[in-house]
């Protein structure tokens, strides 16, 4: 999860059984929006941001680059509740593979 994410959804996410961390729980708070990608790519993790201005750019630049990341998840700002509910609604219906080099929206997932 990105900084900008309530650091609760990842405790949230793994309970469910989703293997799920925060930017701050791996130490990587206030790094550049490049690295943090370039980082949940070398983990094969996507990453679920609200920085939509950022990580789409960056995601394009990907693709026409050949450069591989496991998935950029946007979301609205939301209710806790609900951020929960759509992470786990997108997650329970895509694999890590249908993820990855794509963008997705928590709002297509009500």
């Amino acid at each position: 999860l990105d900084e900008d994410v309530w650091p609760g959804l990842a405790g949230a996410l793994r309970e469910h059984g989703f293997d799920a961390v925060h930017t701050y729980e791996v130490e990587r708070g206030g790094m550049s929006d490049p690295d943090q990608l370039a980082y949940a790519a070398q983990e094969g993790r996507a990453i679920l941001t609200h920085n939509a201005r950022d990580f789409v750019p960056l995601a394009v630049e990907c693709f026409f680059s050949g450069r591989l990341h496991a998935g950029v998840i946007l979301s609205p700002q939301i209710e806790k509740g609900e951020l929960i509910r759509r992470a786990l609604s997108l997650l329970r219906s895509l694999s890590a593979e249908e993820i990855a080099n794509t963008v997705r929206y928590l709002a297509d997932y009500r």
